[in-house]
């Protein structure tokens, strides 16, 4: 059996702020872009570095459940990895919680922001890189590319500050463990990151490039970027048709439902449910473009729970199974072939109805086959339809 060698970096990311300037309903580290939290987001890079790691995940005390949850769900297999805590009141506090957790084998120890979403995994990597290259602090940097300007307390110009020698700060921060608990110890005040605790305790900091990618989601601005950022690298959507074909004979003792509309004075179709013959084309369509099987497969006729059950209990059965598999739904085209009932008086009241059922456009059209077959002799009805489904 192989040998698994535990983990000598952790990565703490700080997840427990409230993110007043987002102006959300929640704190900032569990609001969606695009389905998916800033935490996940956050995480998913983390889980991209090519050397395993202990991931210490900070969030708030009353969210520790739901931080887990989503933490072990963008983990997968390395779930393991995963250690959840809770914050305190400030910044400083929930890495110092972070950091009590840390495992023992731990050597490197990486302080990343959450809000810091789209952090690029290369960023992680160059920053452990450099700490075991220098022995010291090492954080990653843009260089500044606006004109900066010193005021005085009047608020006038004092001074142009030469930029060349500033840079933007970001996350991760990486430190040697030893050198980071020694200097959280000592902290006698509140900064506002890590590197500047490090060095604080006469420890040496160095500079790596930074990424723009790394921003940090502050403002309501951010959060639209970041969302125009999942956009721009979502794949592209997969279409995928099915067709379903469903044939029932007349039977004059029951009554007559066809797309989901009763038609009184018509006799009815024979079968284990109402015999909608639309509907349940509708549903082997359906699944048969999600390759989920079709309707004898789901819904058995031997199941007494379907026993003269109308078509819309199968088909909002059906879109959930299909939605749930993860697509969405198009549209749906079905074809009618038979002598009666006359579907165009009501075609548009069926259409309306279907796509009600479906979640989207369902067109309905009528043919007959002029006296040939089952259907031109009248003994009965076939619905064919086609779906089109995209992931």
């Amino acid at each position: 059996m192989p040998l698994v060698t535990a983990p000598v970096v952790a990565v703490v990311v700080v997840a427990a702020g409230s993110g007043t300037r987002l102006g959300a309903a929640e704190p900032k580290a569990f609001v969606p872009v695009r389905g998916r939290s800033i935490l996940e987001h956050a995480l998913s890079g983390v889980f991209l570095m090519a050397d395993a790691a202990q991931v210490v995940v900070v969030a708030p005390a009353e969210r520790l459940e739901v931080a887990r949850e989503l933490a072990e769900r963008v983990a997968g297999p390395a779930a393991a990895h995963v250690t959840v805590v809770a914050g305190g009141d400030t910044r400083q506090q929930s890495v110092e919680a972070g950091l009590a957790v840390l495992e023992p084998g731990i050597e490197i120890v990486l302080v990343h922001d959450s809000a810091r979403a789209f952090t690029p995994a290369s960023q992680f990597e160059a920053v452990v890189a450099g700490v075991r290259a220098t022995g010291g602090g090492v954080i990653p940097g843009l260089a500044v590319a606006d004109t900066i300007k010193q005021l005085d307390w009047t608020g006038a110009v004092e001074r142009t500050v030469d930029r060349s020698q500033l840079v933007a700060v970001q996350t991760p921060q990486g430190f040697p463990r030893e050198g980071l608990l020694a200097a959280y110890a000592t902290a006698n005040e509140d900064y506002t990151d890590d590197a500047a605790v490090f060095a604080a305790a006469g420890l040496p900091v160095t500079v790596v490039d930074g990424d723009p990618l790394a921003f940090k989601i502050t403002t309501p601005w951010d959060l639209r970027r970041a969302e125009a950022i999942v956009d721009e690298n979502a794949p592209a959507s997969v279409s995928r048709t099915g067709i379903g074909i469903d044939v029932h004979q007349f039977d004059e003792l029951v009554p007559l439902w066809l797309g989901g509309l009763h038609w009184p004075d018509e006799a009815g179709l024979a079968g284990h449910s109402d015999g909608d013959a639309v509907a349940h084309a509708v549903c082997d369509a359906l699944l048969s473009a999600a390759g989920l099987g079709d309707i004898g497969g789901n819904f058995g006729t031997d199941d007494p729970r379907f026993a003269d059950a109308r078509g819309d209990v199968f088909v909002c059965a059906t879109v959930r199974l299909v939605t749930d598999a993860g697509f969405s739904i198009d549209n749906v085209a079905v074809q009618i072939v038979g002598n009666r009932p006359k579907i165009a008086p009501r075609r548009a009241l069926m259409e309306e109805r279907m796509s009600a059922m479906v979640g989207a456009p369902v067109s309905v059209s009528a043919t007959t086959t002029d006296g040939l077959g089952f259907t031109g002799r009248g003994e009965g009805i076939t619905a064919i339809a086609t779906a089109l489904l995209r992931r």
